[in-house]
């Protein structure tokens, strides 16, 4: 058994509290229960959309406990869709893309039912743009970590080749998400290009470059998940209060520049160090 769930679990450079304390326990017992039987991983993903799904539905009808549970629901599936995958060995590119669109749809519902619920115009006005924000704040997460990786010579294995779906999929996502995903590398790269400009001595520019791509800011981001949303989320349902949520997505999106700035102080402060140890 516990075998099982260190094989299942992401290696992941810093950790989602929520997720790896309370969700990941959980779905390894959908795991168990499920390994046996020989449960498809996507037959899982698509079984946390239709409940994800659903609590957008009981939430555009105010029924906010229920709502609360089955986006809790939810997210264990969520969780349990690649444990499963790497417990199975049936890790595949159409899991990884079928589980990020549906995703995509059900954040898309969840935005939808709030604006559908709320009274105030500025309220839906909010949650209709909360939507892209979330998924940006998402995208950074996602990006900066890849950015980490990259740096630290971890490359991602090769992409299998699969069927018409996969491909598909994979055009979706390049045509919806590629673009921010683009964007935060360009930006981030941007950014250190910057610094680095007039700094040509290589040891400098390397302990630069690893101050600014560094496992505190990834800290911070990665506690901005989706997991974590949800949990929030659920728990601004049973205080009654769905929009108390959008303002913790515009917190989490406020905070992303104050990290970036951050990351370049840290790169401005190794510079100089380097600079007077000369």
């Amino acid at each position: 058994m516990l075998a099982t769930f260190r094989r299942s679990r992401k290696g992941r450079p810093t950790t989602e509290v929520l997720c790896e304390w309370l969700f990941r326990p959980l779905a390894h017992l959908v795991v168990l229960a499920l390994l046996p039987l020989r449960v498809a991983p996507t037959t899982v993903v698509l079984s946390h959309f239709g409940v994800g799904v659903g609590a957008a539905v009981l939430l555009a009808e105010g029924r906010y406990w229920e709502a609360a549970v089955a986006l809790q629901v939810k997210t264990v599936l969520d969780n349990a869709d690649g444990q499963l995958a790497r417990a199975s060995g049936r890790i595949s590119e159409l899991g990884r893309y079928l589980d990020t669109e549906c995703d995509l749809l059900v954040n898309a519902a969840l935005f939808a039912a709030i604006a559908l619920r709320v009274d105030a115009r500025w309220e839906a006005a909010l949650a209709v743009a909360c939507f892209p924000v979330l998924m940006a704040v998402l995208s950074v997460d996602f990006g900066l970590e890849g950015l980490y990786r990259r740096e630290r010579g971890e490359t991602p294995p090769a992409p299998a080749e699969e069927g018409a779906l996969t491909r598909a999929l994979a055009r979706a996502y390049d045509r919806v998400l590629g673009p921010q995903d683009r964007l935060v590398a360009r930006v981030a790269e941007a950014r250190l290009a910057r610094l680095l400009r007039e700094v040509g001595e290589p040891g400098r520019r390397a302990a630069a470059r690893a101050a600014y791509h560094d496992a505190s800011t990834l800290a911070v981001l990665v506690n901005f998940g989706l997991s974590t949303q949800l949990a929030v989320l659920g728990l601004c349902l049973a205080l009654g209060s769905p929009v108390a949520w959008l303002w913790c997505v515009v917190g989490c999106a406020a905070a992303v520049p104050l990290l970036y700035a951050r990351r370049e102080l840290r790169v401005r402060r190794v510079l100089r160090v380097r600079e007077a140890g000369r």
